[in-house]
Order: C-alpha cells, then sequence, then structure tokens
C-alpha cells in the first residue's frame, strides 16, 4: 500500500487553471474585504476572511490535492471528496459573507461593464431569490446528491473526467444553495427560518443516512467500476465501499447535528 500511496503522489500534479482561478478569486475577496474593512470593520473580523480562505482552500484539497488521485482508485476517498465539497467548503465559504467583498474586489471596469447591469437584472435577481428559498435549495442540494449516486452515474462520472468535473460543481453550488438560507450572508435579507431548520437539517440527515446505509448493508459493490478497474491498494472492494458508506454516514450526521 505504501508503493501504491507513493504513485498516487509522484503521479500528481496541481490543475494550474483550478489552482489559478482559486487564487485569484481568493486575492478578490481579500481586496474587497480590505476595502470593506475600512468602513465595517466590526461586521468583517479577520475570522470572515480566515473563514473564506480556509473553504476555498478546502476546494482545492478535494479535488486539486493529491486527495484527488486516491479517490480514483477508493470509493472511501472519493466520500472524502464529496463531504468536503458539500459540508464543509460551502459553510465556510458563506461565513466569510462573501456577496460584498467579491463585488468590491472586482476591478471597477468588471463590476461597472458586466457585473452592474447583470445585478440590475431584475429577473435574475428573482431567480437568486426564488433558488435561495429553502424549500429550492433543499430539493436541489438532496436531489443531486442521490442522483450523482445512481450506480450508472456515479460511474458515468468516474469514466468520463468532464463529466467528472460537472458532478464536482453540481456538489459545490448546490451546496452553497442549501447553507444559503441557514448562514444568509449579508447583505442577504431572507427571513430567518425559525424552527423550521429543525426539519430541514433533519430531513436531509435522512437521505444522507439511506444513501450511506444501501452502500453500508449492500450485500455486494454497488459500482462496478471498483471491479472492473486494478485496485493498487489491494483493498476489497466491499471493504472499501462499507469505510466510504460510514465516513459519509458519520461525519455527514455529525455536520447536520452540529
Amino acid at each position: 500500500m505504501e508503493s501504491a500511496s507513493q504513485a498516487v503522489f509522484e503521479d500528481w500534479s496541481p490543475p494550474v487553471f483550478l489552482t489559478v482561478c482559486l487564487v485569484v478569486t481568493s486575492l478578490i475577496y481579500l481586496r474587497g474585504w480590505l476595502r470593506i474593512r475600512k468602513t465595517r470593520a466590526t461586521q468583517f473580523p479577520v475570522g470572515r476572511l480566515v473563514s473564506f480562505l480556509l473553504g476555498i482552500a478546502v476546494i482545492w484539497v478535494a479535488i486539486a490535492s493529491p486527495l484527488d488521485g486516491f479517490a480514483d482508485a477508493l470509493l472511501s476517498a472519493h466520500m472524502v471528496e464529496h463531504l468536503l465539497l458539500m459540508s464543509f467548503a460551502p459553510p465556510l465559504l458563506l461565513l466569510g459573507w462573501p456577496v460584498v467583498p467579491m463585488l468590491r474586489g472586482l476591478p471597477v471596469e468588471v463590476t461597472r461593464i458586466v457585473v452592474g447591469p447583470l445585478l440590475r437584472w431584475r429577473s435574475l435577481r428573482k431567480f437568486g431569490h426564488w433558488l435561495t428559498k429553502p424549500l429550492v435549495a433543499w430539493l436541489a442540494m438532496n436531489i443531486t446528491f442521490m442522483a450523482w449516486h445512481i450506480p450508472a452515474a456515479y460511474e458515468f462520472a468516474l469514466e468520463n473526467e468532464y463529466w467528472h468535473d460537472v458532478e464536482h460543481l453540481c456538489f459545490l453550488g448546490t451546496s452553497i444553495l442549501f447553507w444559503w438560507p441557514l448562514i444568509r450572508p449579508w447583505p442577504s435579507h431572507s427571513d430567518r427560518m425559525g424552527w423550521f431548520v429543525l426539519p430541514y437539517l433533519a430531513m436531509a440527515d435522512i437521505v444522507n443516512t439511506a444513501v450511506s446505509a444501501f452502500l453500508a448493508f449492500c450485500e455486494r459493490p454497488a459500482y462496478s467500476y471498483y471491479l472492473r478497474e486494478p485496485n493498487p491498494f489491494q483493498i476489497s472492494a466491499a471493504v472499501d465501499q462499507r469505510a466510504g458508506a460510514v465516513i459519509m454516514w458519520v461525519v455527514g450526521s455529525v455536520v447536520f447535528l452540529v
């Protein structure tokens, strides 16, 4: 197993485009954070900056670090990827209250020519408000989560690198929607969820539990990909599947509980 792990690290090289995009996003946020902090220091303490940058780092670890190499061979590592993209990166990003810092961090020309007209487009604003409604956000994340874990879709993503990237974007994007009504990053004016937060999280945990339980108690490997492809780590597909299910079940439920 040691030589297999070493091979993953030796074959790994950081994806340049993704890494550059994440670095540029971080710099735009930092520039905007420094600007808005001059007038709203109490609203944007250092903790918000740290939170956003940690969210960016989590995304990089999930899909740009050697973890992605392990995820190609191990379902358990793939489940860790999904957890990072769905349960850790989105709340960290939103706790950084990214909307205004990102706008303030962009070059003036970009804001005036591109972003400004888009923000003034009433239909687009209405669509954005609709997407962040609790019911819509909950359905978007959970349907996406279940759909991509259907064996045919899961294996299709593994065998097609482009669609694997689409899968990751779906997980990250819909999870940001899911966490938005809970965190409501300023200047969002969405109503507080009140007691509805309990069934909102509990029902999401039920979906996570159902998928995890299916993988944990399935009598055979659910994804034939791991039977067809050679496993350099010498871990049986059944054991790997149960490990991945337990990771997703336990860690996912703990996040919802917290």
